[in-house]
């Protein structure tokens, strides 16, 4: 069975150019992290609200892996 978020709570997908090992999850506030075959990386999850959506992009910045 798969929870979920409160109502006001939004689902994002960002997709990240290169591979992030999952034990990054954690440190991205539980999102799921989803390897493409292609590359890629998909961080998916709940994210509270934009001030949480702005602290997720500015880790993926401070990461260094480019947005696709």
């Amino acid at each position: 069975m798969i929870d979920k978020p409160p109502p006001n709570v939004a689902f994002y997908e960002i997709r990240l150019k290169g591979h992030l090992d999952s034990q990054w999850a954690t440190w991205f506030d539980g999102l799921t992290i989803t390897l493409g075959e292609n590359g890629d990386t998909l961080l998916s999850g709940p994210v509270a609200d934009q001030a949480a959506l702005h602290g997720l992009l500015k880790k993926v910045r401070d990461l260094g892996m480019p947005l696709v």
